[in-house]
């Protein structure tokens, strides 16, 4: 795929005669061109150079078999907390006003936002890292960014890798001087982007590397950025083969879009590297194979030919970018990048570039950002209400109810589209509130999820089937998804409708916004919920435990607030093995992981036997989370049979002092049109035991009579 990247890697989930799921990767680690033909039962790779270098991943199951193929390829990078918080960008933010105004009133209607960021309207002609000095003057800007940081919200900006040919432009200017630069003949190639001519660093020259540090440090300087948004890196060109800047005639003009070819440009045909014999099909529509890219008989350092690296660009840009954020403050590193290949995760995250603000889009984005959980960068959401063209409201109402569960959640529209932050419109404003409320009260879960992707490659968010491997039926359903393993997210995927059709696994179900609902079903079952224009349904599972916060309007205030447990019990049974986990560390440090003084890690349980339900902590390495006094204000116990409300609590081992403060209150679960029969016949209730005040960073025993 000549897209956005190249991921040549499959995986294969079946049933072997036993009715036990068997899962199994292959990869063939190749950055040429290829088509790759699926015939039902087979698959055919035609690849037009390279080296034939298969690897085999035995799993046997789906998380098995990441555990494995990122261990190969390179495990996904820790993120920052703030970066699993709320984005907003737009392409026509056109001076800093505007997005101070955005910023305020995402604060007045009252939808949590971490992040504001600006595509290339900051910039001076659209050069790399300049500042328009009109429109963006720096210490304005500069007092803006102390206001917002001050709040803890950050700030990014993008960057794309062709360099402005202009000889009064410092960047260009070094990079010459330097000679980082992809070379046709001899010369650096010349091609058309944003800023007009230009010419595209070669990523593969360790020089290069050097270069581009050096301009990240200059510019971050000059800006204090939190992160930064690396597109247009495929390489992409608004023109095609060899080009030159016309004599006599400006180009580009400046009106009009910006994306029509100005420069005099010939085809070459004349070798095969820019016209092999076997066409793939580029495009989609066949294209010749340099078409509106690098010319592919272009060079690279030592030699290297675009024709073998093309695929290679965006994955050696993100390796600059990231060795060299790193190497500023020491500060864990934020890379957004559109172009990916194998081992990509490793660097940055990746959001599903230009899609559209159709019906098709909202429901194609869940399959996507399903697969890139499987290529091992797990950090990935598709720009929300859509790029272009507008959406309309109800289709915004819906995406935000989707996109508030993409691992990486950013609204972001095109230039020529109307404006669509979400409190442009009431409705989607309260749709916000509603699911980015739940988001930011989930975010110690989605952090946890980071961690595990960091540690053994597990998506964040994943197809039902990693959890009900043995489900057929579920293997190829894309329009829910689960969040970890317990979190199941319904959304509404169609114009009008106002229920959902949700496909429920076997076992016991929770509305996370509504607890008081249950669904118990014994065998996958179909089921239509209600769903009014604000509402999602999103469910947890049995047996899990969910840390969960207060949540709040912006991350860092969030992740002060105290704790809630949620326990969810199967339903009519007393065959009970709740577990959950938490990760908290200091997300600025570069390596996420513990030993190092500041972070700790809890494991959760929770059993019942001989009437006695027993919830315990265990942790690892306390110190991280006593210093910053986090404790767990209640616990939310779902389908229990009730209590005789004398708790025992124990806090490393000792009875906690005034016990008489601890309360409780139970409701009786409403079931949902639920497919057993036995359901009707019993008692279950949810019990929220609230007034505890259980250090984090403790051991604790709770247990009461059932």
């Amino acid at each position: 795929m000549d897209l956005y990247g190249s991921h040549p890697m499959y995986m294969d989930l079946r049933n072997n005669v036993n009715g036990e799921a068997k899962a199994h990767v292959v990869l063939l680690l190749n950055s040429n061109g290829m088509d790759v033909f699926y015939n039902g039962d087979s698959l055919t790779y035609k690849v037009i150079g390279g080296v034939l270098d298969f690897y085999f991943f035995s799993g046997p199951t789906p998380l098995d078999v990441v555990d494995q193929y990122t261990s190969f390829i390179g495990r996904p990078a820790p993120m920052p907390y703030w970066s699993f918080g709320f984005h907003q960008c737009r392409w026509g933010y056109h001076n800093l006003s505007v997005i101070e105004d955005v910023v305020e009133n995402y604060n007045k209607a009252k939808i949590p936002l971490d992040v504001i960021w600006n595509d290339d309207d900051h910039m001076d002609g659209k050069k790399d890292f300049t500042l328009n000095p009109v429109n963006y003057p720096r210490p304005n800007l500069l007092a803006f960014l102390d206001k917002i940081h001050g709040r803890g919200m950050k700030y990014i900006v993008i960057v794309d890798p062709g360099i402005g040919v202009n000889n009064t432009y410092g960047v260009y200017q070094r990079g010459i001087a330097n000679d980082v630069f992809i070379k046709y003949e001899g010369k650096p190639y010349l091609a058309q982007v944003w800023p007009g001519a230009v010419n595209f660093p070669d990523f593969l020259n360790p020089k290069t590397v050097e270069w581009w540090g050096d301009e990240i440090r200059r510019f971050r300087e000059l800006v204090p950025i939190d992160g930064l948004w690396i597109d247009m890196n495929e390489v992409s060109n608004f023109c095609s083969g060899l080009c030159t800047i016309p004599q006599g005639r400006i180009c580009p003009t400046g009106t009009g879009p910006g994306w029509i070819c100005c420069l005099d440009c010939k085809n070459i045909t004349n070798t095969r590297w820019d016209d092999p014999p076997y066409k793939i099909n580029a495009s989609g529509i066949q294209a010749p194979i340099g078409y509106k890219t690098i010319a592919t008989s272009a060079v690279h350092y030592n030699g290297v030919k675009e024709y073998d690296a093309h695929s290679l660009y965006g994955f050696s840009q993100s390796i600059a970018t990231h060795k060299a954020l790193q190497g500023l403050e020491g500060k864990r590193p934020f890379i957004l990048s559109r172009s990916t290949f194998v081992g990509s995760g490793h660097y940055a995250a990746h959001w599903t570039g230009d899609n559209k603000g159709t019906w098709d889009d909202l429901r194609y984005s869940i399959s996507t950002v399903l697969n890139f959980g499987l290529f091992g960068v797990p950090m990935v959401g598709a720009d929300i209400c859509g790029f272009y063209p507008a959406p309309t409201e109800e289709l915004c109402n819906r995406w935000i109810e989707v996109g508030a569960f993409y691992p990486f959640s950013r609204d972001h529209a095109n230039y020529y589209s109307p404006r669509q932050e979400l409190y442009q419109w009431e409705s989607v404003a309260e749709s916000a509130r509603n699911a980015l409320g739940m988001r930011y009260k989930l975010l110690p879960y989605f952090y946890t999820l980071n961690y595990e992707a960091h540690t053994t490659g597990a998506p964040i968010a994943r197809p039902l089937f990693f959890s009900f491997p043995t489900l057929t039926e579920l293997h190829d359903v894309s329009t829910q998804f689960l969040v970890g393993t317990s979190v199941m997210v319904s959304p509404v995927l169609d114009q009008g409708k106002t229920e959902v059709k949700v496909l429920f696994p076997p076992g016991t179900w929770y509305n996370l916004f509504d607890m008081t609902q249950a669904i118990v079903t014994k065998d996958l079952h179909y089921l239509t919920l209600d769903a009014p224009l604000s509402v999602v349904n999103v469910h947890v599972y049995e047996n899990t435990i969910i840390p969960m916060q207060r949540g709040g309007m912006i991350s860092k205030e969030a992740r002060t607030t105290p704790f809630t447990l949620v326990v969810t019990l199967p339903s009519g049974t007393n065959d009970i093995e709740a577990k959950g986990n938490l990760f908290l560390d200091d997300d600025e440090l570069p390596e996420m992981k513990l030993g190092n003084g500041q972070s700790t890690y809890i494991d959760f349980h929770a059993t019942a036997s001989n009437g006695t339900m027993k919830l315990w902590s265990e942790v690892q390495e306390s110190k991280f989370a006593l210093d910053k006094g986090w404790f767990i204000e209640k616990v939310i116990v779902l389908g229990t049979n009730g209590t005789d409300g004398a708790f025992e609590i124990n806090v490393d081992g000792q009875p906690i002092e005034d016990g008489s403060r601890v309360k409780y209150s139970t409701t009786e679960h409403k079931y949902i049109d639920s497919m057993d029969d036995e359901v009707d016949k019993r008692k279950s209730m949810m019990m929220e035991i609230h007034g505890l005040q259980l250090p984090l960073g403790k051991n604790f025993v709770m247990s009461w009579k059932m």
